[in-house]
């Protein structure tokens, strides 16, 4: 059988599917570590050398964790296949389309080897760092499929552009020492009987708290930088459809620090520390989408038009409007 031929709007439907797809297997990943239930099926990919799991808790919430991966597989397999049976064809999003199963069959793999290596930190770590990855590809798929080539003017605000893409960098570096300060906790993974978990410690038992203020100062100095982009695009009068995905940045990455402080508090508990995951990956979706939202920079080389004389001097090929004040232009 063929595949049917996809709508725009229909293939962005499948776009949106994929990325919600993806953003739940890291909810239900984080449920998997945080209840002690990394090495809850302690072979792969088989459990326990069966194709059903034992009836244990551990061994049940670890296997049901790879029962979604599967779904989440043919939602990513869709948004792959389907690409080339969008019409008008477009190979920008066959492309990005692509990358969703091949980043879903990665995370198997790596799955697999974390699992042979007893929840070693490093596997762990590029377990959810490969998960933020592959949501960069499923939100740039959804975001282009929302829109055809040239119909999102270019901004002439380079430097709100680049503010933005400033806090993306920023807020990846705050995700990876956050994952420092999990390996190196009591939440590594693993918590059945005879688990045996490495865990992060060069600095000994003063790891964990190393790592956490690490990650708390960096936390702190994106939260500054978001409130601060935030304010720079306004006065530079970004639209609304940039403002907004800053301003949830900043009003998540503020619940996420009380968050943070009521679990450091209450001695990490592991349904807080999940809410915390869970923020994270939000943020990260929230910067991911204020990137999309900024767009891409003008060429350097067109200068910045006067605001009473853009009409005039701005040849009409090249210009399309001025639009909720922010300074685009179509190429």
């Amino acid at each position: 059988m063929r595949l049917p031929v996809l709508t725009p709007r229909a293939y962005q439907r499948v776009a949106e599917v994929a990325l919600a797809a993806l953003t739940l297997i890291v909810f239900t990943g984080a449920a998997v570590r945080l209840t002690g239930s990394g090495l809850g099926c302690p072979d792969w990919p088989k459990c326990y050398g069966g194709v059903a799991p034992p009836l244990e808790t551990h061994a049940w919430i670890e296997y049901g964790n790879r029962m979604i991966s599967g779904v989440v597989g043919l939602a990513a397999v869709a948004a792959g296949a389907l690409a080339f049976r969008r019409r008008p064809f477009r190979r920008d999003l066959a492309v990005l389309g692509v990358l969703l199963p091949l980043g879903v069959v990665s995370q198997a793999v790596l799955g697999g080897f974390t699992v042979r290596n007893h929840l070693a930190p490093g596997f762990v770590m590029g377990h959810f760092a490969l998960s933020m990855l592959i949501l960069v590809a499923a939100v740039a798929l959804a975001w282009r499929a929302r829109y055809e080539p040239g119909e999102r003017p270019r901004s002439l605000d380079r430097l709100g552009v680049w503010a933005v893409r400033g806090l993306l960098g920023l807020g990846a570096l705050t995700i990876f020492f956050g994952t420092v300060a999990t390996a190196a906790g009591p939440h590594a993974g693993g918590g059945g009987t005879g688990d045996t978990i490495d865990r992060l410690e060069w600095r000994g038992n003063d790891t964990v708290s190393w790592a956490i203020h690490q990650h708390g100062a960096i936390a702190t100095v994106l939260g500054i930088a978001i409130v601060g982009v935030f304010f720079l695009l306004r006065r530079r009068g970004a639209p609304e459809d940039i403002l907004t995905p800053v301003g949830t940045a900043a009003v998540l990455l503020a619940i996420q620090g009380m968050v943070g402080a009521v679990q450091y508090a209450l001695e990490v508990p592991a349904e807080i520390v999940w809410v915390h995951v869970g923020l994270a990956t939000l943020t990260w979706l929230t910067l991911l989408w204020a990137t999309a939202a900024a767009g891409r920079p003008a060429p350097a080389s067109m200068p910045l038009p006067a605001a009473s004389e853009e009409a005039a001097e701005t040849p009409p090929a090249h210009v399309g409007a001025v639009l909720g004040g922010s300074r685009r232009v179509v190429r």
